[in-house]
């Protein structure tokens, strides 16, 4: 990797961008009209192909309703990424699916963390 090229803190920012567009039911074009940015430039954003700087990255953030804090959840002190692995696609697919966008919105729509951690340790059992 180049000095100027992307990095894992990139692709962690467009992982959560695309999380957060699928969780809006928001399309590329949308979010692209919106940026006053083609929707080729949100694709390469959410694949971290290309970095978004930081005044855009501030406009995302009040287009997404989020802080600007919420793109580096989940990112680790050393800069790594909870979500690279060899899972992270196939779970990333899933959240952009149907059934992860209804599944993700349900349990954001749980308050009580003991009823959140006994919907997961549910869905654990369920999945052994």
């Amino acid at each position: 990797m180049s000095a100027r090229g992307p990095t894992s803190i990139d692709q962690h920012v467009g992982a959560r961008l695309r999380l957060r567009r699928s969780l809006m039911e928001m399309s590329q074009s949308e979010l692209g009209e919106k940026l006053g940015v083609t929707f080729q430039q949100v694709q390469k954003y959410e694949r971290g192909t290309n970095r978004i700087g930081a005044s855009r990255l501030f406009h995302v953030a009040k287009v997404m309703e989020v802080p600007v804090s919420y793109f580096f959840e989940g990112l680790e002190e050393d800069g790594s990424s909870e979500l690279k692995g060899p899972e992270s696609d196939t779970l990333y697919d899933f959240i952009a699916s149907p059934d992860g966008l209804a599944l993700a919105q349900a349990f954001a729509g749980i308050k009580d963390q003991t009823v959140r951690r006994r919907v997961i340790d549910l869905l654990r059992s369920l999945a052994d």
